[in-house]
């Protein structure tokens, strides 16, 4: 197991570098200078070049991108270009509704697809399981920017049940941070119940169809138990799998959320950091999602072990 550990860990390092290069090159062989952008339409040739002194892109490819990595390992991470503030400290200001927003939806969504998906499997050819094979099929083709406007504009504008945009942190109390994350979590969550609840769905039937369930039922269980104990027990794997590939999709779906709701967090940084080539910023966002996935992939894989004895390191 400790090898196991030693080994994965060891094994995100060039994945990161790999990012990291991916990133950087990406970002300077792209049409746009951070420069022009800063300077405006009424600058000169000459302000340009003494911006770009000032930010560090004169020199060669190779020489910015070891001076970055260089920075990197000192924990200094840059300074934003249109924030005028290190990006450390930016992250750190927008990570609260990204992680909030990020832990609602997951939760609801497992909380939801899990027992949706067993039922379904329980009742195999019923009207459930139609219903929720319809509603996969809606979740998986409807964008998610078209449900956070419906929901804004039924739930928000006609009803004013929740507010239409913006964000309350958990320090202004707990109703106000849940008003305004239950539209954005619905809308990222329904996606990922569809996901989830198929996965489980299937996991479970095949379960199902296995012997020992066949000898659960003969000793007199309660279908309850049969399903639960023994079918939703055993198609754990799969079922843990997809929860944690839908986490590690999160970071796509947040960008688009956090857009359409207006939420100060991660994703619209990413957005704003996009449109106003802001190299730092965009870098050191990526490098924490990169960061995250690979840590999540690595908690899914050691998962396996508790859930499945016959799974061995």
């Amino acid at each position: 197991m400790h090898t196991f550990i030693l080994r994965r860990l060891l094994s995100t390092v060039p994945v990161l570098i790999f990012v990291a290069v991916f990133v950087f090159l990406i970002l300077r062989l792209t049409p746009g200078d951070p420069a022009a952008l800063i300077v405006g339409d009424m600058g000169t040739d000459a302000d340009i070049a003494r911006v770009r002194q000032s930010l560090g892109l004169e020199g060669s490819l190779p020489a910015q991108f070891f001076h970055w990595v260089g920075e990197l390992f000192k924990g200094n991470f840059g300074q934003s270009y249109y924030f005028k503030t290190g990006v450390v400290e930016l992250i750190g200001q927008r990570l609260e509704p990204t992680v909030s927003l990020a832990l609602l939806t997951i939760v609801m969504a497992v909380v939801l697809a899990v027992p949706l998906g067993a039922i379904a499997a329980a009742r195999h050819g019923g009207w459930l399981d139609r219903l929720l094979m319809g509603f996969s099929v809606l979740g998986f083709s409807v964008p998610v920017f078209i449900i956070g406007y419906v929901l804004i504009w039924v739930f928000a504008l006609k009803t004013g049940w929740f507010p239409v945009q913006g964000y309350k942190r958990l320090s202004s109390g707990v109703l106000p941070w849940l008003s305004h994350l239950i539209l954005p979590a619905i809308t990222l969550s329904l996606v990922y119940i569809a996901l989830i609840a198929r996965v489980t769905r299937a996991a479970v039937s095949e379960a199902l169809t296995d012997d020992y369930i066949r000898t659960a039922r003969a000793k007199g269980l309660h279908e309850r138990d049969v399903v639960i104990r023994h079918a939703l027990a055993n198609a754990a794997v799969p079922i843990v799998t997809v929860i944690g590939i839908g986490i590690a999709l999160l970071i796509g779906g947040v960008v688009v959320t956090e857009t359409v709701f207006a939420i100060p967090g991660l994703g619209q940084l990413t957005v704003d950091a996009v449109l106003s080539r802001d190299f730092p910023v965009i870098q050191g966002v990526i490098l924490l999602f990169s960061v995250v996935y690979v840590a999540i992939n690595l908690l899914i894989d050691l998962s396996y072990v508790l859930l499945d004895p016959r799974i061995r390191y």
